[in-house]
């Protein structure tokens, strides 16, 4: 039976209230002159228009809404294949993979490395077998996919390159992002492998084959997400994220990539917070700060390139074990404040994900919760419904200049790169969660059911766990593989590869790995290579 994908029903062509008031496409204020009216444009632009503060698209969600793309993935390959099928049956439109930590560091499930880690906060996947279970059934040129990983981006691309192939999908069909943003990982997540030179050289390879023979994937998600999940405010989570993503144009100049060469496949991806007005100033002022710098900093010359498209995730550090219900109303007014602020795509957290990987009936009041918005709210009836609201504009105006002040600084360092290296950023993000915290403690800031309106309830919700059995399977699946592929076309391509990887940078990598995970090299196989010629990163300790 073919897999019914989620779709939107066809937007309506008329726009009004439940009153019967005609919802125009995007106002402006009303009885301006000429001059004023000219300077109100140049400042805010119209949608669509530079310096895209008010959205991306001229018309927005009024003909399509955003991707509603559910972030998912535990244990086996089949037990999240069979969670992508059901969040495509019940209406998303996009999938979403998460990758349990052996995975996301280049481990295979079998590593002693990876010994109970197999499948926990993700989905295991070693070989480019596992990835075809994983997609099994799901047409990869009618879905569009992201997948979050960051050091082993290239390997995890080639493998759904090599899936696309089996499925008789040709490459420049494939639809999907890569978050590929190792910079971040170095500021706030942790799961990087090699050092920043080579970990670099594997994202500009990447960006470089893409604009070749994927052009309509996202080689890069640009993340502020793990940097306000660290502890970041608004304003930090849009400066840094920049200063990474110029790190990343930089360096694809260096590789002798032109600016609109990648700039129209760059995505970003932020979080979305609490703080409603806050969070919808932050995404219109990152829009007009990136399109500057894309326009005056690097010369972009196609309106594309200055284009900031972005994916958004509720605050998963917002979420609280206490009270657990008060997590859907939470998430509703972050999935507001990203839609208000004109998100391309979003993921909406479950409530039981500060207990537990989320059940599946929470995932589907995560996944109703958008599209209330999007169907019963009147919110995408309009473009940038709340532009020009004092506040707003104050708010967007302000973080702007503060995020730029950031960005300068960092310049004056010598780029993000050097800011990580001299641990500049991470301590600012460190001081301003410090602070936070220490808000909370003192009853400054409230949380509700935390330092305030607290229940003596141990909470009753039914929450998944993953199988302990699923290490042993993963191993089995790992012994089968080994024992029936062509181990010495393997151990040639293992030399080939430590050749490759230990010459110029001009070499790309990248079709050289698509034939490795296609004679069945493990990913494990194929870090432990790269391990053996580049070493791994071991930070300076921060006090």
């Amino acid at each position: 039976m073919e897999l019914a994908l989620g779709r939107y029903p066809e937007r309506r062509d008329q726009f009004e209230t439940s009153s019967g008031i005609p919802v125009e496409r995007v106002l402006t204020p009303a009885g301006l002159s000429d001059e004023q009216e000219s300077e109100y444009l140049e400042k805010l632009g119209l949608p669509g228009e530079y310096p895209f503060t008010r959205g991306v698209q001229p018309t927005m969600y009024r003909s399509r809404l955003w991707t509603m793309r559910q972030y998912a993935g535990y244990a086996t390959a089949e037990e999240s294949n069979a969670r992508f099928k059901f969040l495509l049956g019940q209406g998303q439109t996009g999938l979403s993979v998460a990758f349990d930590l052996p995975t996301q560091i280049g481990y295979d499930s079998d590593h002693p490395m990876a010994l109970g880690e197999v499948g926990k906060v993700g989905v295991a996947i070693s070989s480019l077998e596992d990835l075809a279970t994983l997609f099994s059934g799901i047409p990869l040129d009618k879905v569009s996919t992201s997948m979050t990983i960051n050091a082993p981006a290239a390997v995890l691309l080639a493998m759904y390159i090599a899936v696309g192939k089996r499925q008789g999908v040709d490459p420049g069909k494939l639809r999907g992002t890569v978050q590929n943003d190792i910079l971040k990982e170095y500021i706030a997540r942790g799961t990087y492998v090699f050092p920043p030179k080579p970990s670099m050289r594997l994202t500009t390879d990447l960006f470089a084959y893409c604009r070749e023979q994927v052009p309509r994937w996202n080689t890069i998600s640009i993340s502020g997400y793990h940097i306000r999940e660290a502890g970041s405010t608004a304003v930090q989570e849009v400066a840094f994220t920049l200063a990474d993503a110029i790190a990343y144009v930089e360096a694809a100049l260096d590789a002798g990539l032109a600016a609109d060469d990648i700039g129209p496949r760059l995505a970003f991806f932020f979080n979305a917070h609490n703080d409603l007005l806050e969070e919808i100033a932050k995404f219109r002022a990152a829009r007009r700060l990136w399109a500057r710098i894309m326009r005056e900093r690097f010369h972009a010359q196609n309106p594309k390139s200055w284009r900031l498209r972005f994916h958004t995730q509720t605050g998963g550090s917002t979420l609280t074990a206490q009270q657990p219900e008060n997590n859907v109303v939470r998430v509703t007014l972050q999935a507001l404040a990203a839609v208000l602020g004109g998100t391309q795509s979003l993921h909406t957290n479950s409530r039981d994900e500060a207990l537990s990987l989320p059940s599946e009936e929470a995932v589907r009041i995560a996944l109703r919760t958008q599209q209330i918005i999007g169907y019963e709210s009147g919110v995408a009836d309009t473009v940038d419904p709340l532009a020009g609201s004092y506040y707003v504009e104050h708010l967007t105006d302000e973080i702007e200049r503060r995020a730029q002040a950031y960005i300068d600084e960092i310049d004056a360092m010598g780029g993000a790169l050097a800011a990580i290296e001299a641990g500049y950023i991470q301590r600012e993000i460190q001081d301003a969660a410090y602070r936070y915290q220490r808000a909370v403690e003192e009853d400054v800031v409230v949380a509700v059911g935390v330092n305030k309106f607290q229940v003596n309830e141990t909470p009753t919700l039914e929450l998944l766990r993953v199988d302990p059995a699923v290490e042993q399977a993963q191993r089995a699946k790992l012994a089968a593989l080994r024992a029936r592929r062509d181990a010495a076309r393997v151990a040639d391509l293992m030399g080939h590869l430590e050749t490759a990887a230990g010459g110029a940078a001009g070499e790309n990598l990248l079709p050289l790995l698509i034939v490795c995970v296609e004679a069945d090299m493990t990913l494990g196989e194929i870090f432990g290579t790269l391990r053996n010629v580049w070493g791994e990163y071991r930070p300076s300790t921060l006090i």
